[in-house]
Order: C-alpha cells, then structure tokens, then sequence
C-alpha cells in the first residue's frame, strides 16, 4: 500500500488534484454502469418469460432463470443513484434487510385475500414495497411455509406478478440510464452534475458505499455479535444466495474500483491486491447462506472476510479519495 496517509491527504490543496474526468466518466459509464443495466433486463426478461411457462416454485428451470436474474441484479446495486433510486426502485428490486419481517407478512395477505392486484402489472406495482422483487420471490419459491397458504392457482399469480414487475423495474432503470448517461458524461448547468468533479464523486460513493453495505450489512448482520450471532438475518439465505452476493458485489466493485484508478497504477495495484485477497476469501468459504457464523471457526472466517473489505475501503478512503481530489471528510453516506 501507498504510504500517503490521511494527513498528508489533508495538506494537499484540492485543487492540485485538477484533472481531466472525461475519460474515466465516459469509461464507467460506457463500460461498467449501462451494460450491467442491458444485462439486467435482458435477464429479467428471460425470468419473467420463463415464469409465464413454468410457476412451480420448485422447477430446476425457474429457479435457474431466478437466479440469473438475482445475480445481475446484485452486480449492479451498488450503482444507487440516478435512475436506480427512481420512485425506490432499488428498494423494489430488493427489499432488504427487512428488519420487521414485513415480506412474508405482506405476501400472506396478498394470498389471504386474493388480492387481484396480480391481474396488472400497473396495480401490483402500486402494492407494498415488501412484496415485491427478489426477496418476495425467494420466500414464494424457497420458503415451504408459503406453499402452504392459499391455492396453487393464486400462488402461481402472485409468482408471476411479481417476476413481471420485476422485470418491468428492470426495464425501466435500464431506458432510463440511457436517457441519464450523459449526465455523467457531460456534466454541467443541464445536468445534476455540475462538474466533472461533482460525478467523479457521485461514482466514488458508489464505490464506497457498496463497500459498506457489504461489509457491515451483507456481513454484519448474520455476525451479529460474538455472544449473539445471527445466521438467521443473512441475505437471501433460503436460497443460499449470501455468500454469493457478498463474492459478486466484490466482482463488480472491483471493476468499478480499476476503472475509477486507472490513471494511477500504484493505487490500482494496492486496490487489485486488495480485492483479490477479499475475493479469494469469499470463494475459499464454505458457508453459502452463513450458517457456520455461530461456530467459532466460521465466525472468524467470515470475519476475516470482512475485514479483507475494511481494507478495500480504508485503501479507496486514503489513497484513492484524495488522488480523486474528493476531499478526505467526504462520507460515503453523506447525502451531498
């Protein structure tokens, strides 16, 4: 790792981190952010097809189609902002964490009461927030206690309501990240973004913040605490996604992390090395829903993995940030 500290960041004058953001925005843009978004709702697509013919929450083909669409998901939710945070559809794709257990309650009254909300695709996406997207999916696909409510015929509804406005949101994020593109690529008074400086931070939060949010939640939450572990609360943990999300988030990140340094090959170096242990870290777990974190072993190597993160984003904070020219205080989730 570059010995610049955080000190030394602060006696740099931000003005002598002047740059040409051009190339690195039109990079990410171009490159990492509208193909994930492409991918998205071509996979969606294939999901909501796939659905259509087959609704047994238990077929090989429909599971795989779900699980497709859930990982391309998840290698483009760091990106939460601009269009992805349109009317919360980041929130739609994947509500979670669910901290009141929201989800299933709002699926069991969809059920209840046979609600024909279903019948439309505009009607159900004007239902609670819980119901909707992967997670809801999940519980109707992994979740034995929901295959017991109701009839087949309206589970297979609610099945295919939600896997089509999954992919209507998919959809919808990835025409307008078209439209939203050259925001980022041509920053200025017609654009949320005044300067290039200002999008070169909006794609450093994102990097950040997607940090975080696996570290201390992805992770954080089944860890829970040494007297207390919580396998229990992991993400997407009835179809065993947890680790999976942990390792394509780091995939995706990393990328996004080579991109945003590419001018800087000292820096890259330190963040590749980084990313690679974390990765290597995540692969070498077998734990696939964290179910192991209330062992000791499991627990410590499920920590290692995190900590493998906080290195990730001590690197990004010291080295990367200030090279940047964003300035050292700068909070991931600071709202400007």
């Amino acid at each position: 790792m570059r010995s610049l500290t955080l000190f030394t960041a602060l006696l740099i004058p931000f003005g002598a981190h002047a740059q040409d953001r051009a190339p690195i925005l039109m990079d990410v843009t171009e490159t990492h952010i509208l193909p994930r978004f492409a991918q998205l709702a071509d996979a969606t697509d294939t999901l909501a097809t796939t659905v259509q013919a087959d609704c047994e929450p238990q077929s090989d083909t429909l599971r795989a189609a779900y699980s497709a669409a859930f990982d391309s998901w998840i290698s483009a939710s760091h990106l939460r902002f601009g269009p992805t945070e349109t009317d919360d559809r980041a929130f739609a794709m994947a509500f979670w964490p669910d901290t009141k257990g929201v989800t299933p309650k709002t699926l069991s009254r969809h059920i209840k009461d046979e609600d024909t909300a279903v019948e439309s695709p505009a009607a159900y996406a004007e239902t609670s927030i819980a119901g909707r997207g992967f997670l809801a999916l999940e519980r109707m696909l992994y979740d034995p206690a929901m295959a017991e409510q109701g009839n087949v015929a309206y589970r297979c509804a609610l099945i295919r309501a939600i896997a089509t406005d999954i992919d209507r949101n998919a959809d919808a994020m990835n025409a307008d990240w078209q439209s939203f593109a050259p925001n980022l690529t041509q920053p200025g008074d017609d654009s949320p973004y005044r300067s290039g400086d200002e999008a070169m931070q909006e794609l450093y939060r994102a990097l950040t913040t997607g940090l975080e949010f696996t570290a201390d939640t992805r992770l954080g939450r089944p860890l829970g605490t040494f007297e207390r572990p919580r396998p229990n609360r992991a993400e997407a943990r009835r179809s065993k996604r947890s680790l999976r999300h942990v390792e394509l988030s780091l995939i995706a990140l990393s990328d996004m992390a080579a991109r945003l340094s590419f001018d800087h090959p000292e820096i890259a170096a330190d963040l590749d090395t980084a990313f690679a242990q974390a990765i290597d870290r995540a692969q070498s777990l077998d734990d696939p829903a964290f179910a192991k974190v209330d062992t000791p072993l499991g627990r410590i190597r499920v920590e290692a993995l995190q900590q493998s993160i906080h290195k990730i984003r001590e690197i990004a904070s010291i080295e990367l940030g200030p090279t940047l020219g964003i300035s050292a205080g700068f909070n991931s989730l600071d709202g400007d």
